[in-house]
């Protein structure tokens, strides 16, 4: 699920510079300069404004905006957002409408193509169109307030900007829509997968491919789901190879890092205070800036204080004074692969329906790159969608078949209208009413007021006819359309439950058989495990909150020492320890004790830990390197990215699945069983760990092997390294690539909240790296001492609590001519 950071010579420009953009960093270009930093403090002017406005700043550049009216402070926010991430939600506009290329030259064309294939202006005009004009209002309110920023520094515009030569466009209050589609996107969990298993599927065909795509621990192998891909010759779906590739590149983009997340209530009666808590974490790329940013509005009829995405003019997880609400992701599966039968006759293309041949729907997109003539492609649409590897490979699309995308319509939705009266909820009541009527957007929303908690899964929901949709499914056969979709009342939900707490971690949280599908893309159990461990033991308070939240013991290793003692597996494995060479025997015995004793506590200084995370690596080639291999080619590459998505082979394989055909290693004569490959894994873990560490194992620490380094998108670091612990699977997550020696952590909690109902102020929060998105700014990477170190700043709601939060320092904001 978490995706690395692009790493790139200052030579080096293409799509990475497209992740420059998105992270408002210099890119390509070495600049620094106060000129693209507006004032904190004085007076300015600005046409728009009824009434002044005071802009004040905590000492990490966090905004707190005083108004006498909601319509000015909207304005303000959109004017703050802009002077701190400018950069930041230009380039989230030109990515989602496939337009990168304009800014960042012809190497992000092929982002582009994906991203014109997927067509999210249609989603956002759908969307917006169906609001409320109350709502549409607001989003014209914010969008001028953008758009005086834009006017004032036209000619001190961010570096990277300034130096790309892009100038950016004014903000319309459609792209606001456009900007929460993204993150609808982004938070979607199975498009990647379903590209990536079709590689797999290619690779170890059909009757191989459920073990390498399961769904969790305790569910059978979606082998049903892989039979409705039998017959069909998946070698002659075209251009799976360019999709595959822009499909990973939108990944590595990240787009709004909100992959993983954790969110959790403590009702009263678990609470030492007797009233309730509320916490939550995002996590995203350590990578600056990160995508949420903090912002504070205190006006006569709206107050709220949390988390936002620059660009979108609502307060996403916070605290109103009355409620407090978090998101997490589902993760849903709510966008489906349709394979289509293809063939052309003249110009034309057509596709199979129930043994009809229909004409494709021609669209036409013209792209405009930076240094070269513009180009006009076709996309092609189906009655599913459009054709994603028409735009990436239309001269491939002959014969053979084509991939195309359904995702759910937005006609008739209210959910920016839901989500704004979300933040305005005065009981834990109207926030699950709220939250109910959410539905363009995947979430598990959590929320509490000082005596109840309450949990819902947004979204919308597909109903298929048949199959689960874990796979593409034929398109030309109609039992495998959608029917709609789930009713909102089938959304699972929980209020004041008997034990006293709940919360989400992106795990499976419908059970089997729930009477709708959520999502076959569940991320791995340990977390929410390990939340359910600590939020169940005692009383919580706002200290033990951070403690939770800074947590770093996994639950699987207890799994796997369950697993190596299992009557059925210690004596073959004794047995195949005893059979290894003599120089692998000692080693593999030896990785065994220590795992044996090991407590799970994953911290930097464990010797441990590194070797628990060194068995984890070799453990996955001893398994599958042989039959996925090599480690740089295009199918090891996509069945790294799915375990980097959701709960994986590898941990599947590990704790059970003895009768898999992976435990045989093809390269050999004999036939390996599972005891076999766990004991050359447990000797390969010491030899790794020699390799790396050196040959004193007790003085191994899993901090030297895995460290926090925050990078710009030249790949230069501009905080680390520093020793880290906890792994994918912890509560303070750190995950690691998973296909390299490297194992820096690539996806931490960026974002983190708590609001204690027994506070007077009830809500502190922390980010990193920083507020601003400016390297020129004090604010660019101000948040991570305090990160690293578990403090929290206040976010008060009682004005006589301002300054000491805020300081008396203002930027003061009239109305101008």
């Amino acid at each position: 699920m978490a995706s690395p950071a692009f790493s790139l010579s200052l030579q080096q420009c293409g799509v990475a510079a497209a992740m420059a953009g998105l992270l408002g960093l210099t890119g390509c270009q070495a600049w620094n300069t106060q000129d693209s930093l507006p004032p904190t403090s004085g007076v300015q002017p600005l046409k728009g404004l009824a009434q002044n406005v005071s802009v004040r700043r905590n000492s990490l550049g966090m905004p707190l905006i005083e108004s006498n009216t909601f319509h000015d402070a909207l304005f303000t926010l959109g004017y703050v957002h802009a002077s701190d991430r400018l950069t930041q939600m230009v380039t989230l506009r030109l990515l989602a409408e496939g337009r990168l290329a304009e800014m960042d030259g012809p190497d992000a064309l092929d982002t582009d193509r994906f991203m014109r294939a997927v067509n999210l202006k249609k989603s956002a005009g759908e969307l917006y169109n169906a609001s409320s004009p109350r709502l549409k209002r607001f989003f014209e309110v914010y969008a001028r307030g953008v758009n005086a920023y834009l006017f004032r520094y036209r000619d001190k515009l961010p570096a990277d900007l300034a130096r790309s030569g892009y100038s950016p466009e004014y903000w319309k209050p459609e792209d606001s829509a456009l900007i929460f589609c993204l993150l609808n996107f982004n938070l979607s969990a199975n498009l990647q997968q379903e590209i990536s298993s079709l590689v797999l599927a290619q690779k170890v065909g059909v009757d191989k491919l459920a073990w390498l795509i399961p769904a969790a621990a305790d569910e059978p192998l979606p082998l049903a789901e892989a039979e409705k891909l039998k017959g069909i010759a998946l070698s002659q779906v075209s251009g799976l190879g360019a999709l595959n590739k822009a499909a990973e590149q939108v990944a590595a983009l990240n787009i709004l890092g909100a992959g993983t997340s954790t969110n959790w209530a403590i009702g009263p009666q678990r609470s030492r205070s007797g009233k309730s808590l509320l916490a939550a974490d995002l996590q995203q790329p350590t990578s600056a800036p990160a995508a949420w940013n903090y912002v504070q509005i205190h006006a006569p009829k709206y107050q709220a204080a949390g988390t936002s995405i620059a660009g979108l003019p609502m307060v996403l997880s916070g605290f109103n004074g009355k409620v407090a609400w978090s998101m997490a992701a589902v993760p849903g599966d709510n966008q489906d692969l349709f394979l289509e039968k293809l063939k052309r006759q003249g110009n034309a293309l057509y596709y199979e329906a129930d043994g009809k041949w229909l004409p494709a729907i021609v669209r036409n997109e013209t792209y405009f790159i930076k240094g070269q003539r513009s180009i006009r492609e076709t996309v092609y649409e189906t009655r599913h969608g459009p054709l994603l590897n028409s735009a990436l490979d239309n001269t491939a699309l002959t014969a053979g078949y084509g991939l195309a995308l359904q995702t759910s319509s937005f006609k008739d939705d209210k959910s920016l209208d839901a989500y704004f009266d979300l933040s305005r909820a005065q009981s834990a009541e109207r926030a699950s009413d709220a939250s109910r009527e959410i539905r363009a957007i995947a979430l598990n929303m959590v929320f509490a007021d000082a005596s109840h908690i309450g949990w819902q899964v947004t979204g919308r929901f597909p109903n298929r006819r048949e199959g689960e949709g874990l796979l593409p499914s034929p398109g030309w056969d109609s039992r495998f359309d959608w029917d709609g979709y789930a009713d909102a009342m089938l959304h699972p939900y929980d209020q004041d439950p008997t034990q006293g707490w709940l919360g989400t971690a992106n795990q499976r949280t419908a059970a089997r058989g729930y009477g709708m599908q959520l999502s076959n893309a569940w991320y791995y159990p340990e977390r929410g495990e390990r939340l359910a461990e600590l939020a169940a033991a005692g009383k919580q308070d706002s200290r033990s909150t951070i403690a939770m939240q800074y947590d770093q013991s996994t639950t699987f290793a207890s799994k796997l020492k369950k697993m190596f003692e299992a009557p059925g597996m210690a004596g073959p494995l004794k047995q195949a320890i005893d059979a290894l060479p003599d120089a692998e025997r000692g080693k593999a015995r030896e990785a065994l004790g220590r795992l044996l004793a090991f407590d799970g506590k994953l911290s930097p200084t464990s010797a441990d830990a590194a070797l628990y995370e060194l068995f984890l690596q070799e453990s996955m080639k001893q398994i599958f390197l042989d039959k996925l291999g090599p480690e740089n080619g295009p199918v090891w590459q996509a069945f790294v990215a799915n375990g980097k998505l959701s709960y994986s082979a590898q941990a599947d394989h590990l704790l059970g699945r003895e009768d898999s055909p992976f435990w045989d290693d093809s390269r050999t004569p004999q036939k390996e069983d599972k005891p076999a490959i766990l004991a050359r894994s447990l000797a390969a873990a010491i030899s790794a760990g020699d390799r790396q560490l050196g040959s004193d194992h007790k003085a191994w620490q899993w901090g030297t092997l895995h460290h926090y380094v925050w990078k710009n998108s030249a790949g230069q670091a501009i905080r680390g390294a520093i020793p880290a612990g906890g792994d994918h699977t912890t509560l303070n997550t750190s995950a690691y690539a998973w296909d390299g020696e490297n194992l820096d952590a690539i996806q931490v909690p960026g974002v983190r909240l708590i609001v204690d109902f027994g506070q007077v102020e009830p809500m502190t929060g922390q980010q990193s790296p920083g507020q601003s998105g400016n390297p020129a700014s004090p604010s660019y990477a101000s948040g991570i001492d305090g990160w690293l170190k578990a403090q929290y700043v206040s976010f008060p709601m009682q004005p006589q609590n301002f300054d000491r939060a805020y300081g008396t320092t203002r930027l003061t904001l009239v109305p101008g001519k």
